[in-house]
């Protein structure tokens, strides 16, 4: 199995300061000491043996442990509910520990890259169409490419293996066609028909550190400016620090009750793990348009939708901004990759109907 990670070494800081470059498109929401990332980026190819039903997270981890000890990546929890190790699998942002090897192969071969020219992806030069988010209409069967040897990172249909239509713990191990699985190496390219190839990269929108590792700060600040806490009239009507422990150590007057339905109106938006893989599948976010993103919206309108908070009018307010909620273009492109199933471009759409009332 070949991996192809996109690596990247930044450049040490210089203690000189920074000259600023007013057409460069850098993060809006990016903290006031920090700019582009600056340093080695390149594609290293790894090839390993693995099994189709073991994680995109597995593999990583088998890289680093007996191939490339130096290969940076980002996880926590490995079971999809820290949502740290967000990265872009194929073109379409996904979790490393949720993505198996038999999903990304089979939604590889019927769903184009995001982000590149299929026409590339495939190896095929003349198979050139423009990148888009999502495709309408059936999937058209790929045709088979013959390796050619200009292009060594052409895929072979032919030989590869169809996972969509076989059970993935039937099938023991997943190989590139060559003698040499014994002793894989990075970055050696192969003139041999490949069976199959994982793309991974950073996730979009969001700064690289290191590798895989991306700087989500950006991201948690504009959660935090929307206050993702419950405000009551007994805890908010005094913002001094006196007043906030008085109200801390009063009783309140009453239960905060609450029926199924409006239990039901944000019990899945609490479910948000701030991933991030909203904000990857943005065109508006990950362009570098000056855009809260949809995790700080979803954020706001979990606490907008309960009925024990009293402040629903202040942050609607809050969110009626430029940046905010009027940046949307209801792409509905951040519905997709989330693993908690929350239909994000439906409620980001309530949200434009809750703020034009």
């Amino acid at each position: 199995m070949t991996f192809r990670i996109a690596r990247f070494t930044p450049r040490p800081q210089s203690e000189r300061p920074a000259r600023t470059n007013p057409f460069a498109k850098s993060n809006p929401f990016a903290t006031a000491g920090s700019r582009r990332a600056r340093g080695r980026r390149w594609t290293q190819e790894y090839t390993i043996r693995i099994a189709p039903q073991r994680t995109v997270l597995d593999a990583l981890l088998q890289i680093k442990r007996e191939v490339d000890p130096t290969l940076n990546f980002r996880y926590s929890c490995g079971h999809g509910m820290c949502g740290s190790d967000a990265v872009l699998i194929n073109g379409r942002p996904d979790l490393l520990c949720t993505a198996t090897i038999a999903d990304c192969l089979s939604v590889s071969k019927t769903i184009p890259n995001a982000y590149t020219s299929p026409g590339i992806a495939t190896g095929n030069s003349q198979d050139q169409q423009p990148p888009a988010f999502r495709r309408t209409g059936t999937a058209t069967p790929k045709r088979a490419i013959s390796p050619s040897p200009s292009h060594s990172d052409s895929v072979s249909d032919s030989t590869a293996t169809d996972f969509s239509a076989t059970n993935p713990t039937e099938i023991a191990t997943v190989t590139a066609a060559t003698s040499h699985t014994d002793t894989p190496h990075p970055t050696e390219t192969s003139s041999y028909a490949e069976s199959s190839a994982v793309e991974i990269r950073p996730l979009p929108g969001f700064t690289p550190l290191r590798d895989l590792i991306v700087d989500t700060d950006a991201m948690f600040e504009q959660i935090r400016r929307f206050k993702p806490y419950l405000l009551h009239d007994d805890s908010s009507a005094d913002s001094s620090q006196a007043g906030q422990a008085k109200a801390a150590s009063a009783e309140p007057a009453s239960e905060y009750r609450q029926t199924p339905e409006e239990l039901a109106r944000y019990e899945l938006l609490s479910t948000c793990i701030a991933c991030g893989l909203c904000q990857g599948a943005c065109p508006i976010y990950a362009g570098g348009e000056a855009f809260a993103g949809p995790a700080a919206m979803i954020a706001a309108a979990r606490f907008i939708n309960d009925s024990r908070d009293s402040h629903r009018q202040e942050r609607l307010e809050a969110i009626d901004q430029v940046d905010g909620i009027q940046a949307c273009q209801s792409i509905r492109a951040c519905t997709r990759p989330c693993p908690r199933g929350i239909d994000v471009g439906e409620e980001m759409w309530k949200l434009v109907e809750a703020v034009k009332e």
